[in-house]
């Protein structure tokens, strides 16, 4: 296995951000859940948990493809 030229960059990649948000999700969501009214809960359906996953995965791969400085 062998490292990328530029490795020591990694924090600035976006594909780097976007995995970190995508790991603290599921620590962060539940704490942030249960505080959020009950109203706000049910409109926030059940069925697009899946769908935010897909949206952070198609995020997280065009973050990595993407060109970057």
């Amino acid at each position: 296995m062998s490292l990328v030229s530029d490795w020591k960059s990694i924090w600035r990649w976006h594909s780097t951000w976007i995995a970190a948000v995508a790991a603290a999700l599921p620590v962060v969501l539940p704490l942030a859940w249960a505080q959020m009214p009950a109203d706000l809960k049910a409109a926030v359906p059940d069925h697009w948990m899946p769908i935010i996953a897909v949206v952070m995965f198609i995020a997280f791969v065009l973050g990595r493809i993407r060109r970057q400085p």
